[in-house]
Order: C-alpha cells, then sequence, then structure tokens
C-alpha cells in the first residue's frame, strides 16, 4: 500500500501537467495517473509494460533510476516524431518513480515560439 500523502502530492504537482504523467511502483503497476493519461489510455492499477506495444519498452530506464535513485531520460521515436521519456525517482520512497515523456501527446516541433499556458 503506497502512502496516500505520495499519491496526493503527485496529483497536486503532475494533475496539470499537459502530457501523460504516472506514478509507478517498481513491480510496473500504476499508483497514480494525471489527466492527460486518459488520451493515451494508462489507468491506475495497469502494469505499465504492458500499455501500447512491446517495442515501446525496450530501453526502459526505470529499473536504472530505482537502482541510481537518479533521473533518468532517453530519446525515443514514437510514430512520426521523437519524444524524451524521463523516470525519476521518489525522495524516500525507493520503490516508487514518476514516468512522462515529453512529445508523447504534443507536437512541439509545429507549435508557435510563444504559448500561454493560461486558460
Amino acid at each position: 500500500m503506497v502512502d496516500s500523502k505520495i499519491i496526493e502530492a503527485f496529483h497536486l504537482m503532475w494533475g496539470n501537467f499537459p502530457e501523460p504523467a504516472t506514478l509507478v511502483h517498481k513491480s510496473k503497476e500504476v499508483i497514480a495517473t494525471n489527466a492527460a493519461c486518459k488520451v493515451v489510455g494508462l489507468i491506475k492499477g495497469m502494469n505499465c509494460a504492458t500499455h501500447g506495444a512491446p517495442e515501446a519498452h525496450k530501453g526502459c530506464l526505470a529499473n536504472k533510476a530505482l537502482r541510481s535513485q537518479e533521473a533518468a531520460y532517453k530519446k525515443a521515436k514514437y510514430g512520426e516524431r521523437e519524444i524524451i521519456s524521463y523516470w525519476l525517482p521518489v525522495d524516500d520512497y525507493p520503490e516508487l518513480f514518476i514516468h512522462f515523456g515529453v512529445g508523447a501527446t504534443i507536437n512541439y516541433s509545429t507549435m508557435p515560439e510563444k504559448v500561454s499556458c493560461t486558460k
């Protein structure tokens, strides 16, 4: 069982992030998701390694990030665009990490240079 304060903190920090972000246990069980996960079908309770095509998980750096307790990231192709995927360990919770990718749902190469993030 994951401490509810960690789940609450995840939602406070990542809830409005415009790209899918997940809080994941070392077993690869998704503990929490942000709103953007709905677009790609990531849901709480699923095994993150079973989401999408198996080749999308080649080069997963979750275990490296958990082992070192340091952030890990890599560039990868996602369809026609390049994304940067991150695995961030959670301080004081060595079995948890946050996983997200920049460019997964937003094509930043087609955006104007200045974009307002206000509603």
